[in-house]
């Protein structure tokens, strides 16, 4: 394949992404299960999958190729030694105890299609499907749990912005919060180190040392400075490691970032991740939802050696990100305009949560009327998607993309 992958911006020309179109991991929702896999509803599936068909479309209408998890998945489980890591991931990571369990999953996975385990990998193992082949007969089976997978499924999959982050020519393989969402971690890396689309990309894992940093917390700003927002699922030690490592100029060279400014944003599941509320839209235009603004606080990171970072605490949002720009100021828009409760109610639907396509051109839901209508006003062209089912997992149009390669401002 001869796509390149490289992010500098959160603005330049999308000409590649990573989808990953809601399947079968979304029948899996229960209400019992609802918060632990981080939904509050239960979505209509064949509607979702239309919608997100739609959204797909809409990118690829506008010059940018479209590439799916699932597809690329398939692709490398087409090899033996991959197939055999996929399926000895996958029982080694689930709380399987029983050996006779264990032989027995193992068994059904080796039996099935290249399509199967890749739906085995998003959709999980339901208990049902195997118990008939179980040989030796464990507790388990006679005294059930109401959970009623032995691999669990990721309903959140088809947000593929939180598992890794392209940052310049490297991808950056995240560390999720939730034990839920941890095995979307390991599928982005597993494409990294056996897909040809990811060839001549460095792979930058286990920087973290096991603290939580989430693609939706990290924006690229350009090829100097990334955001990465202090949250609910991002981790100060995380962030602190993710500075070291890509401020490092001995290993990274000229790929190195100088500067990682940091978005404190308040610790509550409404504002999960910094993009929920803070997006770039344009050059030097912003959307921030007017609720945090007088809570946020920011800091700057940057290299003072080989071993030691600075970290300072700047006067204000705007003015750390026209520094980081170079620009001598730059435009924070509200969400929701001068109306507190259209904000407070299209935050709840992701109206700050916009996907860039091009410099003043950003993709949203429709249904955020009064948030569209300020960024046309204020300059920015809105193209509305229609997102009712997709909007139940609590994420928007950049939530559901993970961009592989913008043209260079």
């Amino acid at each position: 394949m001869e796509t390149e992958i490289h992010i500098s911006s959160e603005v330049g020309t999308l000409k590649a992404v990573l989808l990953h179109r809601p399947g079968v991991e979304l029948e899996s929702l229960t209400p019992q299960h609802l918060n632990s896999m981080l939904f509050e509803d239960i979505p209509y599936l064949a509607q979702m999958q239309d919608e997100h068909d739609l959204f797909a479309k809409t990118l690829q209408e506008h010059g940018c190729q479209v590439f799916y998890l699932e597809t690329l998945l398939e692709e490398i489980c087409m090899r033996s030694e991959v197939r055999s890591t996929v399926i000895e991931h996958l029982v080694g990571a689930s709380p399987l105890f029983s050996p006779s369990l264990k032989a027995s999953i193992t068994n059904h996975l080796e039996e099935a299609s290249v399509k199967q385990l890749v739906e085995y990998c998003t959709g999980g193992l339901l208990k049902s499907a195997v118990d008939d082949k179980v040989q030796e007969k464990t507790l388990s089976y006679f005294i059930r749990d109401s959970y009623p997978y032995y691999i669990s499924p990721l309903p959140n999959l088809y947000f593929t912005r939180d598992p890794a982050t392209i940052v310049n020519n490297g991808i950056c393989i995240n560390v999720m919060k939730t034990e839920y969402r941890k095995r979307e971690s390991w599928l982005i890396s597993l494409l990294a180190q056996h897909h040809p689309l990811f060839a001549s990309t460095s792979i930058h894992s286990n920087y973290s040392r096991g603290s939580s940093i989430e693609g939706g917390d990290i924006l690229i700003l350009n090829e100097t400075c990334a955001i990465v927002g202090s949250s609910a699922r991002t981790d100060v030690w995380a962030i602190e490691a993710f500075a070291r490592k890509m401020t490092d100029p001995i290993e990274l060279g000229g790929e190195a970032l100088k500067k990682v400014l940091v978005i404190q944003i308040p610790i509550t599941r409404a504002y999960m991740h910094l993009d929920t509320v803070f997006t770039m839209v344009d050059r030097a235009k912003f959307c921030l939802f007017p609720d945090i603004e007088s809570s946020l606080r920011v800091f700057s990171i940057t290299r003072k050696n080989q071993d030691f970072l600075d970290i300072r605490e700047e006067k204000s949002l705007k003015q750390a990100l026209a520094q980081a720009l170079g620009l001598p100021t730059v435009k924070i828009m509200r969400s929701g305009g001068n109306d507190n409760i259209a904000a407070a109610r299209e935050q709840w639907n992701d109206g700050t949560n916009t996907l860039a396509i091009e410099p003043g051109t950003v993709i949203a839901y429709r249904r955020n009327i009064v948030s569209n209508e300020n960024l046309e006003k204020n300059g920015v062209t809105v193209i509305p998607i229609r997102g009712s089912e997709l909007v139940r997992g609590r994420g928007g149009p950049r939530c559901m993309s993970m961009p592989l390669y913008r043209e260079r401002l």
